[in-house]
C-alpha cells in the first residue's frame, strides 16, 4: 500500500495516508504494509518478497513528464519521489504477478506506467464534463457488463463519490476501460490478461451513503485480498514443487 510524502511540521517531510485505506483492507482480513517514498532502496528490496499484492492509493497529480507531456497550467502539486516509487512497484507487480488495486491517483498511475496519458485538468480540457470534484455526492457510473466490477457490485449502474480533476485519457493495450461517467470520462480500468488488475477513479475505501455501492466497495476489497491470498498460495506451492489439481 503506497503513501504520499509531503512537507510536515517545522519543514520536516512526513509520509501521509488516510486511515480509511488501512481500515478497508483490514476489515476483509488483509494485512496492509506501508510502502513510502521515505523507504530507502535497501528497505524496499527487503519488503518486496514479503508482499502478495499492491494497492496504489489516492494523492497528488502525476508528473506529466512521466507520460511525455508538458505541464498544463492547471496542474496541481506533484510528488516526483512517489511517482518513482510507484513506477518501480508496478514493474515489480508485473514481473512477479501480484494482484493490483489502484484507487483515484492510482488508476492514473496504472495507465501512465503502461504507456497511457491523462487529462491533466478535466475542467479546462473537457469543459463539457461533469464536476468530478463534487465529493461524496458524486455521480452515476456505468459498468461494462463483462467486467469484474459488474460482478462484484452486482449491477452495471452505481453512484460513486468523486474527488479528482485529472482522469485517464489514452489507455494502454494491457488495460481496458470498464466504467464511464455520463460525460464519457473513464472511471475504471481492468487488466486484459488473467492477472487480477483493477483500477477505479472513485474512492471505495470511503464509507458510501448508497447501500449498493457500499456493498460493492467491500466486495472489491474482498476480491483484492482473496487474489493476494491466491498469489501467496501459488508461490508456496511453486516453492514446494506441489502441483494442485
Amino acid at each position: 500500500m503506497t503513501t504520499g510524502w509531503r512537507p510536515g511540521r517545522h519543514g520536516r517531510p512526513e509520509v501521509a495516508l488516510l486511515a480509511h485505506y488501512l481500515d478497508a483492507v483490514q476489515r476483509v482480513g488483509g494485512a496492509p504494509v506501508l510502502l513510502t517514498p521515505a523507504h530507502r532502496p535497501v528497505a524496499l528490496r527487503a519488503l518486496v518478497p514479503l508482499l502478495d499484492g499492491l494497492l496504489l492509493t489516492g494523492g497528488d497529480d502525476v508528473d506529466p513528464l512521466r507520460y511525455g507531456q508538458p505541464p498544463h497550467p492547471a496542474l496541481g502539486p506533484t510528488e516526483p519521489w512517489r511517482d518513482r516509487l510507484e513506477w518501480a512497484l508496478l514493474r515489480q507487480a508485473a514481473r512477479r504477478g501480484w494482484p493490483v488495486l489502484a484507487i483515484c491517483r492510482g488508476v492514473q498511475v496504472l495507465a501512465a506506467v503502461g504507456g497511457g496519458t491523462l487529462w491533466q485538468d478535466i475542467p479546462s480540457q473537457r469543459p463539457d464534463a461533469l464536476d468530478h470534484r463534487a465529493g461524496p455526492e458524486g455521480h452515476p457510473v456505468r459498468l461494462a457488463p463483462d467486467s469484474r466490477l459488474a460482478v462484484l457490485y452486482g449491477t452495471t449502474a452505481i453512484r460513486v463519490n468523486t474527488f479528482h480533476h485529472q482522469a485517464v485519457d489514452q489507455i494502454p493495450s494491457a488495460l481496458r476501460p470498464v466504467a464511464w461517467a455520463p460525460d464519457g470520462i473513464v472511471e475504471a480500468l481492468e487488466g486484459t490478461d488473467e492477472r487480477w488488475v483493477v483500477g477505479v477513479q472513485w474512492h471505495p475505501e470511503r464509507p458510501e451513503p448508497d447501500a449498493t455501492a457500499r456493498r460493492g466497495d467491500r466486495a472489491l476489497f474482498q476480491a483484492f485480498v482473496a487474489a493476494a491470498r491466491a498469489y501467496r498460495l501459488a508461490q508456496a506451492n511453486k516453492s514446494s514443487g506441489r502441483i494442485d489439481r
